[in-house]
């Protein structure tokens, strides 16, 4: 695996091996069953221990944001997630990860609509969200990007439609800034393969929702190595030789 940091201290919460949570997006063909493998090969070799993050009941708003009915959006949303979740325990379970500890290991919806820490930090992204016009241009225009992808005319991208898409996008920030305060842990890395202003903005401190000194974030990437990587090779990432698409 390519491992990418984005600051100094993301580096250092990588270095410490403690936790790793995965994002793991629904509707995206990238995490087919055998990337999901690799990653919780990866993850589980390298880290005391392991989360996989699905916003599966949030992407409904992306569903509607692209014009289908709430009902459908629904529909649509709770069949993806019963297919994510069957490659992911598939998955765990060749892995030796089985019952309770692979159903613990999700963390999905379910069981983050019934953790305090998480709610608490989600009604404070949504409270800046009302109140700083900076903090909910930044967070439109993540969600532009997004649906830029998933539409072939970004003029057709109503404002509507965009304000249903942000809804997705917020529900991710809490994990971004502060899995640590959400899970009870020591400190933990969020691990996704793209990186994009906003991630950099929170990171660098640029932004009205403050990271936890605890949280990190690192890009990662398959590698043409047959080794992991060894913590010396975890690197900052420098924004002015990468560029990232999404």
């Amino acid at each position: 695996m390519r491992v990418k940091p984005i600051t100094e201290n993301c580096r250092k919460n990588y270095n410490s091996r403690s936790h790793i949570c995965f994002g793991i997006s629904p509707f995206n063909s990238y995490f087919s069953e055998a990337r999901i493998q690799s990653l919780c090969e990866w993850g589980l070799k390298n880290f005391a221990s392991m989360h996989l993050f699905v916003p599966d009941v949030p992407s409904a708003y992306t569903m509607e944001a692209l014009g289908y009915s709430s009902e459908k959006s629904a529909w649509k949303a709770r069949r993806q997630s019963n297919y994510l979740h069957n490659k992911i325990f598939r998955v765990l379970k060749g892995l030796g990860v089985t019952g309770d500890a692979a159903f613990q290991m999700v963390l999905d919806w379910e069981k983050l609509s019934a953790n305090p820490q998480y709610q608490y930090h989600l009604n404070e992204v949504h409270e800046l969200f009302e109140i700083d016009a900076d903090f909910k241009s930044i967070c439109l225009e993540a969600s532009r990007w997004v649906m830029e992808r998933k539409i072939e005319n970004i003029d057709l991208l109503s404002e509507q439609a965009l304000a249903l898409a942000v809804k997705y996008f917020l529900t991710e920030i809490p994990l971004f800034a502060n899995t640590p305060d959400i899970l009870g842990i020591e400190s933990s890395v969020f691990c996704y393969h793209q990186v994009i202003p906003f991630l950099e903005n929170l990171y660098q401190g640029k932004m009205a929702k403050k990271v936890s000194p605890a949280q990190g974030y690192v890009q990662l990437e398959p590698s043409n190595l047959s080794v992991f990587p060894v913590i010396d090779q975890a690197k900052v990432l420098d924004p002015k030789n990468d560029v990232f698409g999404l």
